[in-house]
């Protein structure tokens, strides 16, 4: 039996919010804490943590004893230094006689607020997608789970009046957190369900969400009855009991305005206040395009869409899948690309409940642009998938690179290869194409793999037979070295690049003048080129006046 400890915090109660005595800090000024590796004691959740949460729940007054802390299982100072991938279950109950249950998706996002006022404590995400970190100095000061839990209760309580009574229940050990876990999910999917029936043209006001600036400061979600939040953890009922609430807080109403486009969700209204609460670095948005200017990406995303230009298809990958994408990229690198309140246009950050939406990706074609998906969330959105595409789309399990992916497409019939067929573009299986006597490659491939030192222009060469070694002095048979220059030139010694994970960079288009420089296939598409083992540094970008830059 796990051991079970009991609390009992007197100013909760007597509603007083101070925290004298608390070991550390507590204040708004710590929103934004970022705690690295090197310097946690313990870490909960994140995407390699199967069973972790944190609950909301409405209840009767009988059922709550006011200023209650519960801890099941070890304490922060009883994991070992620099324990991380703990699993952890939060829960919080709360009692009053205006409190209803509708409501309880709101105050569940106000633990991300209420937890990073405490210094030495970084939180992100929401309901069963967390992820939190405890520094080593706040565990060495005397942080203890009953600090954060007086600390949530009482900024509770100040906050909201109509809060009578509170109590918090910390889980840590394994299998009691499993056990509620299942219970939470149930909680989510039955609160997810209410708002299903609402169009966006149903309603004149949407609703906007900076809950997240202290880590993304131009970050701006606008909710809206067919987009959720992007965390997953507040739908359009949510945002507009929160602003009830709370009307100075975060969560605020938009009024959405003229449509300015009905497909890709563009709003005169939305627009205006989305420039203003990100400091005028986003000027338009559109709620249902992943490429003309996509809704930007905090960081506590439940899932990312994502562009993959060699099929001219999106793939789905979400935080709970930590293997590799087709494009070579796990689900933490695409993350860090985009988070922190950008518009990446080909990427854009969403909630898993938008899946289930009727304008889901409507400016770019829907379910039928979808080409991948891991297996953790096909499964989540098996019931709101188009069924006659349901099994065309593969995970991780069927494909795990373009190459693979391509040939799937082909052989299941998906729709994206009747799109290949109208725009001209054939794409056929990665099979040996007709290939010139010289080489053994395909005459097209999508994708080029670069492992070797990136040359300037000036010492690019074709990639025919080494030419002969030249006279001495000393001749060195190392295959992977490029052959030296005509003219003896003395080269300054350069490190060794570092061995890093493959990076994708998509969008890039080679012209026929490139492609016969280079040696490289000429496309009628998009292609990625990965980098491996490569430093490159672009130090100039020029755009010729009559130039075109195409973005597919």
């Amino acid at each position: 039996m796990p051991q079970v400890r009991v609390f009992k915090d007197e100013l909760t109660v007597q509603r007083q919010t101070k925290f004298d005595d608390i070991p550390v800090d507590v204040s708004m000024s710590y929103e934004g804490e970022r705690i690295r590796k090197q310097d946690m004691y313990v870490e909960f959740g994140g995407v390699k943590v199967q069973h972790k949460f944190e609950l909301f729940r409405v209840v009767p007054e009988e059922n709550v004893e006011d200023g209650k802390i519960v801890l099941i299982g070890p304490d922060l100072n009883e994991f070992p230094e620099g324990a991380a991938h703990q699993p952890l279950g939060i829960i919080v109950e709360a009692a009053g006689k205006e409190l209803k249950p509708e409501a309880e998706g709101v105050f569940e996002r106000k633990l991300h607020y209420y937890m990073n006022w405490i210094q030495g404590i970084m939180h992100t995400g929401s309901r069963d997608d967390i992820w939190i970190r405890v520094s080593k100095k706040a565990v060495k000061a005397g942080l203890r789970f009953e600090h954060i839990g007086k600390v949530i209760m009482r900024l509770y309580k100040a906050d909201f009046p109509i809060i009578e009574k509170i109590q918090v229940t910390f889980i840590t050990d394994p299998q009691e957190v499993e056990k509620a876990h299942a219970e939470a999910v149930k909680i989510y999917r039955a609160r997810d369900e209410r708002v299903m029936g609402i169009r966006e043209e149903d309603v004149d006001v949407f609703y906007g969400c900076v809950l997240c600036q202290s880590f993304a400061p131009t970050h701006v979600c606008v909710i809206t009855p067919e987009r959720p939040a992007n965390c997953g953890a507040i739908t359009w009922i949510d945002a507009k009991v929160a602003a009830m609430l709370d009307p100075k807080g975060p969560i605020f109403p938009i009024p959405k305005g003229n449509c300015i486009d009905p497909i890709g969700g563009e709003y005169e209204g939305v627009n205006e206040v989305v420039k203003v609460k990100s400091q005028g670095t986003v000027t338009s948005v559109k709620l249902h395009s992943v490429f003309e200017n996509p809704h930007t990406s905090c960081g506590c995303f439940e899932a990312i869409v994502f562009y993959i230009p060699e099929v001219d298809g999106f793939g789905i990958v979400s935080r709970k899948y930590t293997g590799n994408t087709p494009i070579g990229l796990n689900f933490i690198q695409i993350a860090n690309m985009i988070s922190g309140g950008k518009q990446v246009s080909g990427f854009v950050g969403i909630g898993l409940l938008y899946l289930r939406s009727r304008k889901f990706l409507q400016k770019e074609g829907g379910w039928n642009r979808v080409v991948w998906m891991d297996s953790y969330t096909k499964e989540r959105a098996r019931e709101w998938i188009p069924k006659e595409i349901l099994d065309k789309i593969p995970t991780e399990k069927e494909v795990q690179t373009v190459d693979q992916l391509k040939e799937f497409l082909v052989k299941v019939g998906h729709p994206i290869t009747k799109l290949w067929a109208e725009a001209g573009i054939e794409v056929a299986a990665p099979a040996q194409a007709q290939a010139p006597a010289a080489e053994a490659k395909p005459a097209v491939e999508a994708k080029v793999e670069m492992k070797a030192e990136v040359k300037p222009a000036a010492e690019a060469k074709p990639e025919t037979a080494p030419p002969p070694p030249p006279p001495p002095p000393k001749p060195e048979a190392k295959p992977e070295v490029a052959p030296p220059a005509p003219k003896p030139v003395e080269a300054k010694p350069e490190a060794k690049p570092e061995a890093t994970a493959p990076m994708a960079v998509p969008f890039m288009t080679v012209s026929p003048e490139e492609a016969a420089k280079y040696g490289l296939p000429v496309l009628p598409f998009p292609i990625s080129i990965t980098l491996q083992n490569v430093r490159v540094k672009i130090s100039k970008v020029i755009i010729k006046k009559g130039d075109t830059v195409e973005r597919r």
